[in-house]
């Protein structure tokens, strides 16, 4: 059959893929520094191989064949077929030599901006971002469709069908609405919150953590926790799906939600049905949906006053005399408190927005307006002063604080936003069929996971992001959920009223 054709020859790039996943996540948790050029070649020929498929003659020849015989194609070969149909309109005319040569630049870029978080130098990053930014604006006339803006180019191979003119509108809702919280939350009595930074060793941070994801739903014998500079989860293939994190022994509060976090992605690339395996369709359908689920499991359960009930004695045993003085309403309302913060993946959850909201704007500056690469750290301090009232004392406090533009991420930030707005429209609606804070106190968590692997995790990228959303939820992306959602959890823990 030359359905089982197209698939094998699918699965051959995904084979590919997963060589390069695997070669990734070793970049980020334990190459040595100096083998960073030879990595860069390696990564850059693998990628040549693996684009040349994609968009090579073969491939050309099955996405013709099946726009003219579609009934061929079983259920799984259609949607795959959609998914690469759109991945070649979008890539094909790129040079491979380019392509080629923008891999090895990224593998570079981030052994720069190691190098640069290590002297908290702005100026040992800067040539390396230049040469990203530079090939990214080369590869947008190639994207581009009928996309409006350059930057509208790039939110669409994040989050399809999601534009500027949305997120100015949406964002500007959530910036008006976040800083009337904030005015609030300044009348009413902030928490204690001494105790949060009392020495948990990295070792009972672990056990903790470890033990709060497989209740969660994350199955370790298909995954796994590393350490790394900046967390993160990839997703090499179906029983393999492995997370990051950093530890701070006298912040306990840093890797315990970091995981909690990426454990959220690892449980929606853990849940999606294995029929897609081996084909594009077996990854998240968009980073903000991703995110969804990440921040549904930090912010929407991990921000749960049940939740940490039930968790609380579990912390207990295992930090043994460290908090014994603490009672758990104080514990739970020191775990909320919200101040400005320079640290995006350390803010709290009613601040965290914010946070993506300044790199959203100087990423619409670098493409839309054409910002100086040397120009971007002063624009991130003055932001952060503007939005936050605070300012970086070096640059790695400031600019050189996340990897998504050594990797190239340009467009990625938005859906950090867009996945706190999703989750919290998700469990708008989840609660109206769920007993949610009752099973937050329960034994079995299972009933939440399910729920999410029925309406969103199942479906992989077989289904548009607004599609998900709208079936879930019965409504587009609605922004008041959040809002609404952050007050009912703040006000209570700073005794304010609405």
């Amino acid at each position: 059959m030359l359905e089982a054709d197209f698939l094998n020859e699918l699965k051959e790039i995904n084979v590919l893929q997963q060589a390069l996943a695997i070669l990734e996540w070793d970049m980020q948790t334990g190459m040595p520094q100096k083998a960073s050029e030879y990595r860069g070649e390696t990564v850059g020929y693998l990628t040549k191989l693996k684009f040349e498929k994609e968009i090579g003659p073969k491939m050309q020849e099955y996405l013709t064949y099946f726009a003219e015989h579609p009934t061929e194609l079983s259920e799984v070969g259609q949607a795959a077929y959609q998914k690469v149909k759109e991945e070649f309109d979008l890539n094909h005319a790129i040079p491979v030599e380019q392509m080629q040569a923008y891999s090895k630049a990224i593998s570079m870029a981030d052994s720069a901006w190691q190098q640069a978080r290590s002297s908290k130098s702005f100026a040992d990053f800067e040539t390396a971002l230049a040469e990203n930014i530079r090939f990214t604006k080369e590869f947008i006339p190639y994207w581009q469709k009928d996309e409006k803006t350059p930057y509208d180019v790039l939110l669409n191979q994040y989050e399809p069908e999601m534009t500027t003119e949305i997120l100015d509108q949406v964002f500007d809702q959530v910036l008006t609405g976040i800083t009337e919280i904030r005015e609030k939350l300044a009348t009413g009595t902030a928490p204690r919150t001494d105790f949060l930074n009392r020495f948990v060793s990295r070792e009972e941070q672990e056990e903790f953590v470890r033990k709060v994801i497989t209740q969660l739903g994350l199955d370790f014998s298909r995954g796994r926790l590393d350490d790394t500079v900046h967390p993160f989860m990839t997703g090499i293939n179906p029983d393999d799906a492995r997370i990051t994190t950093r530890w701070h022994e006298n912040d306990f509060t840093m890797a315990t939600f970091g995981v909690i976090h990426e454990a959220g992605h690892g449980m929606y690339e853990q849940n999606i049905d294995k029929k897609y395996a081996y084909t594009p369709l077996y990854a998240g359908t968009s980073m903000g949906i991703h995110e969804s689920q990440s921040l549904f499991n930090e912010l929407i359960i991990g921000g749960n006053r049940n939740f940490w009930e039930k968790q609380f004695p579990l912390f207990i045993e295992i930090t043994g005399d460290t908090f014994k003085d603490i009672d758990f309403e104080t514990f739970y309302k020191g775990l909320k408190e919200t101040k400005a913060s320079l640290i995006r993946i350390e803010s709290d959850s009613l601040t965290y927005p914010i946070h993506i909201i300044i790199r959203y704007e100087i990423e619409k500056m670098i493409f839309n307006e054409d910002l100086a690469v040397a120009d971007i750290p002063a624009v991130w301090n003055q932001k952060y002063q503007e939005y936050l009232g605070v300012a970086p004392k070096d640059d790695l406090e400031g600019v050189l604080q996340d990897v998504h533009w050594a990797g190239g991420s340009f467009g990625y930030f938005p859906s950090y936003a867009l996945g706190y707005m999703y989750a919290a429209q998700l469990h708008h609606k989840m609660i109206l069929e769920l007993p949610f804070d009752e099973i937050l106190k329960s034994e079995d968590y299972s009933p939440i996971r399910k729920w999410l692997t029925a309406n969103i995790h199942q479906y992989g990228a077989s289904r548009k992001p607004n599609q998900l959303i709208k079936d879930a939820t019965g409504e587009s992306l609605n922004p008041q959920y959040l809002l609404d959602y952050l007050k009912a959890m703040y006000y209570p823990v700073y005794n304010v009223t609405d």
